[in-house]
């Protein structure tokens, strides 16, 4: 039998886990405070190890993961990029772009299939299928970048410009059309900022819109939308970016 570990048990956590079980492996739950050192001596070499902690601690994690661990690393955050694991010497782990949204009490809603890239690709599908969950593998590293940062340009265009305009992506498209062009670009600017990279961007923000219609109905702004605005402010004056519509839209969140 097949062991994973699974750090983090949220929403997501406990639905990939389920998968894992309907796929014959044998879970170790653990959570993002626990000791992984300690649990490495008794899982030294697991199949796969899934971190399902939110972005917000996804460098505490990364930063404690054994050695042994991390060719067997499974990721699933949003506002992840290529430098969040490469920073902490983790060079090739499996990274899915997650685009189904589990809230409590509800099933699995699909905004578009899951793309996915890595060693643990085939097994990622497999747990999909087990599902019922739609999911692709990707054939290239620039492949993976590119449907990060759309998931990225997706999520921080509809919590930030769902601030001011609240309603769903379909509404934003068609109703707030400027305003999402506006934050859009923008977002753009500042994944190519932390990228070092440039990116096509009618490709983008083609990529984009047709997520918005994946689930024409699907709120724009969720819980985290205020701690994703607070997030770009922050990484905008990092880097020294002049990105009117966002500060301007922090600025009317903060006079609320």
């Amino acid at each position: 039998m097949k062991t994973s570990i699974v750090i983090g048990l949220g929403e997501l956590g406990s639905i990939f886990a389920t998968g894992l079980l309907k796929n014959g492996h044998q879970i170790i739950p653990i959570s993002r405070h626990d000791n992984l050192q300690e649990i490495a001596k008794a899982h030294p070499k697991p199949d796969s190890v899934w971190i399902c902690v939110g972005e917000k601690d996804i460098h505490f994690v990364l930063s404690h993961i054994p050695d042994t661990w991390q060719q067997q690393l499974v990721l699933i955050q949003n506002e992840l990029l290529p430098q969040d694991w490469l920073q902490h010497n983790i060079s090739e782990p499996t990274a899915i772009s997650v685009w189904f949204e589990k809230k409590a009490g509800k099933l699995p809603q699909v905004v578009l299939p899951s793309v996915v890239l890595g060693n643990l690709a085939a097994e990622v599908i497999a747990i999909y299928s087990k599902l019922g969950l739609p999911c692709r593998q990707l054939d290239t590293e620039a492949a993976l970048l590119f449907e990060l940062v759309v998931k990225n340009i997706y999520i921080q265009t509809t919590n930030i410009a769902g601030l001011v305009a609240g309603g769903t992506t379909k509404a934003l498209v068609e109703e707030y059309h400027q305003l999402m062009q506006a934050v859009a670009k923008e977002i753009i600017q500042l994944q190519e900022a932390l990228t070092q990279q440039c990116f096509d961007h009618d490709s983008l923000m083609q990529a984009f819109i047709a997520a918005c219609y994946g689930d024409p109905n699907h709120n724009c702004m969720g819980r985290s939308a205020p701690a994703r605005l607070t997030r770009a402010v922050a990484l905008t004056k990092e880097y020294q970016l002049d990105l009117p519509t966002i500060r301007d839209i922090a600025a009317e969140v903060a006079a609320r």
